[in-house]
C-alpha cells in the first residue's frame, strides 16, 4: 500500500490546504495502532500547513503546537503520539517545505508629489511682484540692482541652505540657530551689494524687499514651512490676479508685495521659534564653512546662467523655476529606482548599465515636458533644455554629496557664457547652447562614474 497522506502540491491556504490521498488508504497504523489517529494527524497538518511549511526543523513545529495549546494528554488521546516532539516530527514529514518570498521593502525615497509641486509653484510665484511693481522703478539701472542683489541672495541662500540641512541631522534646534544667524546676514549682504549699483532710493528699497523675502523663503523651505510661505504670498497673488481687470493703483502695487514680504518674514520668525522649541542635542558638532562653499558657488553660477537665458527669453525663467518642483520629485525617484536596480543586479557591470539607464530616463522625463513649454513661450528649445539638464544633473550630484564637480563645471560655464555675451562674439542662444551643452556632458560623465557604482546607493 502507499505511504501516508500528503498535501496537495501548490496548496497554500483555506480549502486548498485540504489533504489528498496519495494512493489507497495506508495500512500502516499510527503509534497507537489506530488509523483514526493518522487521519487526525492529517487533518491537523492541513490546518497548520501555513505555519509548518516554512519550518526548517521539527522543533519549530513543536513550538507551533505549543502555541496552539496542545497538551501532552490531547496529543496522546487525539493524535496517538507519545509526546509533543513525536507529533511534531510526523507533521514535519507530512507537510512539504514552502519558503514564501519576503515582503518587498518600502521605497525609502518615495517622493511627496504634492509637496514637490507646491515647492515648484513657490519658486515661481514671487515673480508676480515684478508685474505689480515694474512700472514703479526704472527698467535700466534699477533692474541691474535687482539682478546683482538676486545673484548674491542665490549664492548665499544655497550655501546657507546646505549648512542648515547638515545641521538638521543633529536636530531642528541647531538648524534653526544656523538660519537665524545666516538669513539676516544674507539679506543684509545682498541689499548692500545691490546698493552699490543703485541710482535711486527706490531701487535700494526694492532690492531690500527682494533680499528679505528670499532670505525668509529660504528659512521656510528648509524648515518645511511651504504652506506658511504660500499663505504669505496670498496678497501678492490677489494683486496679480486683479491686473487683467484694471489698474489697482500705485498704493496697492506697493502695499500688496510689501504685505507678502512682511508675511514671509513673520512666518519665518514663527518657524524659527518652533525650531528653537525642539530639545537640544548634546555634543552636536559644527561643520566647516568650507563645506558649504561649493554650494554657494553653484548657486551663483546657476543664477548667472538662468539670467543669461532670461535676457534672451524672459518667460524661459518662469519655465525653469516652475520645473524645479518636478526636478526635486525626479531626484527622489532616481534614488528609489537606483536602490531597486541595486537589488535586481548581481554584478557591478550590470548595475552600471542599469544605473546609466535610470539616469537617462530621469533626464528625459525632466526635459521632455519643457519642450512644449519652450515653444509656447517663444524660447529657443535647445539652450533651454540643455540648461535644464545641466541644473538637474548638478543637483543630482549634490544630493549624493559630490559638491565640487558641479560647482566647478557650472562656474566655468557661467564665466564662459557671460564673457562671450559681454564681448558679443557669438549670438546669445549659441553661447548658451555651447556652454550648457559642454557642462551637461561633463556632469553626465561625472554622474555615470560616481553613481554607476553600488557604494553611493547602499
Amino acid at each position: 500500500m502507499s505511504g501516508p497522506m500528503a498535501l496537495e502540491p501548490g496548496g497554500t491556504g483555506g480549502d486548498a490546504l485540504s489533504l489528498r490521498l496519495a494512493g489507497t488508504r495506508t495500512s500502516a497504523l499510527s503509534a497507537s495502532g489506530h488509523g483514526a489517529d493518522a487521519e487526525a494527524v492529517d487533518r491537523l497538518a492541513a490546518e497548520l500547513a501555513e505555519g509548518i511549511g516554512p519550518a526548517v526543523h521539527p522543533y519549530e513545529v513543536a513550538a507551533l503546537l505549543e502555541s496552539e495549546g496542545l497538551t501532552a494528554e490531547i496529543i496522546r488521546e487525539r493524535y496517538g503520539h507519545t509526546d509533543l516532539f513525536s507529533l511534531a516530527s510526523a507533521l514535519y514529514e507530512r507537510v512539504p517545505r514552502t519558503f514564501p518570498e519576503p515582503p518587498r521593502p518600502a521605497d525609502p525615497w518615495r517622493p511627496d508629489a504634492v509637496r514637490c509641486g507646491l515647492r515648484g509653484a513657490l519658486f515661481a510665484l514671487p515673480g508676480l511682484a515684478y508685474l505689480l511693481t515694474g512700472r514703479l522703478w526704472h527698467a535700466g539701472r534699477d533692474l541691474d540692482v535687482l539682478v546683482v542683489a538676486g545673484l548674491v541672495s542665490w549664492a548665499l541662500g544655497q550655501a546657507l541652505g546646505h549648512r542648515a540641512h547638515v545641521r538638521m541631522a543633529t536636530g531642528r534646534r541647531e538648524a534653526g540657530r544656523t538660519l537665524l544667524k545666516g538669513a539676516p546676514l544674507g539679506a543684509l549682504a545682498a541689499t548692500g551689494t545691490g546698493a552699490l549699483f543703485a541710482g535711486s532710493g527706490t531701487a535700494i528699497g526694492v532690492a531690500a524687499a527682494q533680499s528679505v523675502y528670499l532670505a525668509a523663503a529660504g528659512v521656510l523651505l528648509v524648515l518645511g514651512g511651504e504652506r506658511l510661505l504660500l499663505a504669505a504670498l496670498a496678497p501678492l497673488i490677489a494683486g496679480a490676479a486683479a491686473l487683467p481687470f484694471g489698474d489697482p493703483g500705485t498704493a496697492a502695487r506697493v502695499a500688496l508685495p510689501l504685505l507678502s514680504v512682511l508675511g514671509a518674514a513673520a512666518a519665518a520668525g514663527w518657524a524659527l521659534r518652533s525650531a528653537f522649541g525642539a530639545p537640544p542635542v548634546p555634543g552636536a558638532s559644527r561643520p566647516s564653512l568650507l563645506r558649504s562653499l561649493p554650494y554657494g558657488l553653484f548657486g551663483l553660477s546657476a543664477g548667472v546662467l538662468v539670467l543669461l537665458e532670461g535676457r534672451q527669453h524672459p518667460y524661459a525663467v518662469v519655465v525653469l523655476t516652475v520645473s524645479m518642483g518636478p526636478a526635486e520629485w525626479l531626484l527622489y525617484r532616481y534614488r528609489g529606482m537606483s536602490v531597486s536596480a541595486l537589488r535586481a543586479t548581481a554584478t557591478p557591470a550590470a548595475f552600471l548599465l542599469r544605473s546609466t539607464g535610470v539616469l537617462g530616463l530621469c533626464l528625459l522625463l525632466y526635459v521632455l515636458p519643457l519642450l512644449p513649454a519652450a515653444l509656447l513661450t517663444g524660447a529657443e528649445p535647445v539652450p533651454l533644455l540643455l540648461l535644464a539638464a545641466t541644473l538637474w544633473t548638478a543637483l543630482l550630484l549634490q544630493a549624493f554629496g559630490a559638491a565640487w564637480p558641479p560647482a566647478a563645471v557650472c562656474l566655468a560655464a557661467a564665466c564662459g557664457a557671460a564673457s562671450a555675451v559681454a564681448l558679443r562674439s557669438l549670438p546669445g542662444a549659441l553661447v548658451l547652447t555651447l556652454s550648457c551643452g559642454t557642462a551637461c556632458l561633463c556632469l553626465a560623465v561625472c554622474a555615470v562614474r560616481l553613481l554607476g557604482r553600488p557604494a553611493p546607493h547602499a
